[in-house]
């Protein structure tokens, strides 16, 4: 008799046809990566008929500070190989500040980490990061001069501008809301940010930023302040959408959360091209 006997466990189920299993490396106080992804991949499978279920795995953090941030990575490799017991498609290492803080390009490095863990668990998939997927979903935009508004005390914010220049983009200007306490992030309001939104000097800039933090909710405002602006807007949320969206070999088909996710920029680039 063996244990599946005693237990009736039986071996995992094979995933259910155009079902996608999307997995999460989240700060352990964050409340809107788990909210705001699993609304846009409802529009996505409303548009498209694919289905996307979400596997968290969750690592310390309280406040947004430099020590929490950098204790927080070092679980990186531990939360890969947990989420990827779920045998997930992808997985999205969804803290963009804990990366940054890292130093320049540090989302290479990262990601490479998590793929390496979920590989040696025998669960491989595609990784992605919210760092990452800011910078490059920029750079595929072609944006060479942005400007953004970040929920993070002063020095943070410096550090995420730095991060973006880094990456050859100019940060024309950014508004630092000065909230360190996570879940204090997580409680602001997101349809205050079409206001704040119009007191950023985005004169010459090819793109908005308006939430560079995957804690502070932004969905609501985004197709707004695009349409006010007449600029593209996006997030490191819908970033990080977008990018695990192409990891899946999914065309974005979201509706009311700006250009990128529902595929305008894309079809202009690939136009261009």
């Amino acid at each position: 008799m063996n244990l599946s006997d005693i237990t009736g466990e039986t071996a995992p189920e094979p995933k259910a046809p155009r079902t996608s299993r999307v997995g999460l490396i989240v700060p352990s106080s964050n409340t809107t990566m788990e909210t705001e992804l699993p609304e846009l991949f409802r529009r996505q499978s409303e548009a498209t008929g694919q289905r996307y279920t979400f596997h968290s795995a969750r690592a310390g953090l309280k406040q947004v500070n430099r020590e929490e941030l950098l204790a927080m990575v070092d679980k990186a490799g531990d939360c890969a190989r947990a989420v990827s017991d779920a045998d997930v498609d992808v997985i999205a290492y969804a803290c963009l500040v804990a990366v940054m803080a890292q130093g320049p390009n540090a989302h290479t490095g990262s990601e490479e980490v998590i793929a390496s863990a979920a590989q040696e668990n025998g669960h491989p998939a595609e990784v992605t990061s919210s760092a990452g997927a800011l910078v490059r979903t920029l750079q595929e935009m072609g944006a060479r001069r942005i400007a953004m508004v970040a929920p993070y005390m002063l020095p943070l914010t410096q550090m995420v501008r730095d991060y973006i220049e880094g990456a050859g983009i100019e940060v024309l200007d950014a508004i630092s809301l000065e909230v360190d306490d996570n879940l204090a992030v997580g409680a602001l309001d997101p349809h205050k940010l079409p206001e704040i939104a119009r007191g950023l000097k985005h004169e010459g800039a090819d793109a908005i930023i308006l939430s560079a933090c995957v804690q502070m909710p932004s969905l609501p405002a985004v197709q707004a302040v695009e349409d006010e602006l007449g600029l593209p807007v996006i997030t490191a949320a819908t970033a990080t959408t977008y990018e695990i969206l192409k990891a899946l070999g999914h065309t974005p088909s979201i509706t009311g959360a700006g250009g990128l996710l529902s595929g305008a920029y894309t079809a202009a680039a690939a136009g261009r091209g």
